[in-house]
């Protein structure tokens, strides 16, 4: 099994993208729906979040309001910086084990749908493909302010707080261009699952696997045997 990075900027469809995936059959990891089990209630994250920014980022019911921290960290990136520094290391150990997961029910590829991949690069170095969800600055902007009921101004200002789309597409592997149509992104998706299915890649990766618990078992019998003698 090998892994796939999916990324996009702020409403550039990268959502849309990861579920036609999943429609095809390949099993996606959402950091975002991570990042939300990692604060819940009683947490680790949720404490030093609390600690940190205060009992107005609380709902009535205790939980964390997404909103209200959201707007805190989009206009300061000291906070932002902040925040990562205390969730990202939860949603990186609670990712990798579904990895494991999926890994053991024999799947070829894991997609890890990661809005802040290119951001942070601690999970790069371990991605055999990375995905960006592609879409021109003025429908980005469009999107955006529709979905969330945003000002114009409202909207650039969370744009201009993520790296470019430009200088993500440039990063990497694949690109979905997402200006158009569903129709024509389905289209791109399709070829792309395509590709990645017959990748002979998940063999190698299975093999490398394969080998370090053999010489785990070789070792730990040795270890006995000297032990014994």
């Amino acid at each position: 099994m090998f892994l796939v990075g999916l990324t996009g900027g702020i409403a550039s469809g990268k959502s849309t993208v990861s579920s036609q995936l999943r429609e095809l059959g390949c099993p996606v990891i959402d950091a975002d729906v991570v990042a939300r089990k990692v604060v819940e209630p009683h947490s680790a994250a949720y404490r030093l979040v609390v600690q940190h920014f205060g009992q107005e980022v609380l709902l009535e019911n205790g939980e964390i309001d997404r909103q209200k921290l959201g707007n805190i960290i989009f206009s300061s990136p000291e906070k932002r910086r902040l925040l990562n520094s205390i969730t990202h290391p939860e949603i990186h150990r609670a990712m990798l084990k579904q990895i494991l997961l999926y890994f053991i029910r024999g799947y070829r590829y894991v997609i890890l749908d990661v809005p802040l991949l290119f951001e942070t690069r601690r999970l790069t170095r371990f991605l055999n493909h990375t995905v960006v969800v592609y879409c021109d600055p003025a429908t980005q902007l469009a999107r955006l302010m529709h979905r969330d009921g945003l000002s114009q101004e409202e909207a650039e200002r969370r744009v201009a707080a993520q790296m470019p789309l430009n200088e993500k597409r440039g990063l990497a592997s694949h690109v979905i261009e997402n200006s158009g149509s569903r129709e024509d992104t389905h289209r791109q998706v399709l070829k792309l699952h395509t590709k990645l299915e017959d990748s002979m890649e998940f063999l190698i990766v299975r093999a490398i696997a394969v080998a370090a618990v053999a010489g785990l078992g070789g070792l730990f019998l040795y270890t006995v045997r000297l032990l014994a003698s």
